[in-house]
């Protein structure tokens, strides 16, 4: 076995302290005893974290209603997010993979599209088309329609636009692989189709079905672009970061980064483990 070089390890080393020295950074100032996010070190403290304003002037992020607030924004968005895509995801995968019809590689090409257009565009395409929609059916139905104004409900449709495609690719990968003689197998024994489908082929496909619900969470809570055009007046906790940053930054989003990022870790370890279950 070919042992590393030198330069190698100096490379894989530099690698990651470029990576995550950022990070780390971010994480310890977190605990500083300061009210600047950055030099010089004070102390440490947990006031950013549960702390209630006597000390800085301003409370920590667990007991803070703007960032509590904003947090469960962002579970607002990211579990209906999450669980339409795999829904979504499932059924496009099957058509992608299972059905046969005229023109199917242009509509699987067209469906990668919405990955490669910037968020910024898409957010103001979807934004466009459903004030125009609203405009359209208020001056008919004569009553307001808000589910189609600037909103969380609009930030859902805007998110789940880019975001069914990621997961319609992890379960059609996952379907791809499926060995249909096992479902012959069961037909031919007397089970139904949705017997079947409930006792063969969904459990082949959980694997992906929970690794396509942990990506859309992951991406949901991180996404900003597209979110921005298209939040109304209960910003996510990516909003809620950038507006605070704008009005003066504190160890508040050193913290509420950590958590952040520990979350998004744990769920990106999760979804490493879903994929090592898959192969």
């Amino acid at each position: 076995m070919n042992r590393p070089s030198l330069l190698w390890k100096l490379y894989i080393a530099a690698f990651y302290i470029f990576l995550f020295a950022p990070l780390l950074v971010v994480a310890i100032f977190a605990f500083n005893a300061s009210p600047f996010p950055s030099p010089p070190w004070k102390g440490w403290t947990l006031e950013w974290f549960i702390g209630n304003g006597s000390v800085f002037g301003k409370p920590g992020i667990l007991m803070d209603p703007i960032w509590l607030t904003s947090i469960g924004n962002s579970l607002k968005v990211a579990v209906p997010v999450a669980l339409l895509a795999v829904l979504l995801g499932t059924v496009n995968a099957w058509v992608l993979e299972r059905a046969e019809f005229r023109g199917k590689t242009i509509v699987a090409m067209m469906m990668l599209w919405p990955l490669v257009i910037p968020g910024v565009i898409l957010g103001i395409s979807i934004l466009a088309f459903f004030s125009r929609v609203a405009n359209s059916l208020e001056e008919v139905l004569q009553t307001d329609l808000d589910l189609l104004r600037p909103g969380l409900p609009l930030v859902i449709l805007g998110q789940l636009s880019f975001i069914l495609t990621i997961a319609t690719l992890i379960i059609a990968a996952r379907l791809r692989k499926f060995d249909r003689s096992l479902e012959e197998a069961a037909l031919d024994l007397g089970a139904s189709r949705a017997h079947v489908l409930r006792t063969v082929t969904l459990p082949f496909l959980s694997p992906a079905l929970v690794g396509a619900g942990l990506v859309a969470l992951l991406m949901s809570f991180e996404n900003f672009n597209t979110t921005l055009m298209l939040v109304g007046s209960d910003p996510p906790l990516p909003i809620t970061m950038y507006g605070q940053m704008r009005e003066g930054a504190t160890p508040a989003i050193n913290a509420i980064s950590l958590l952040l990022m520990l979350g998004v870790g744990g769920i990106a370890s999760l979804f490493a483990l879903t994929s090592k279950a898959q192969g």
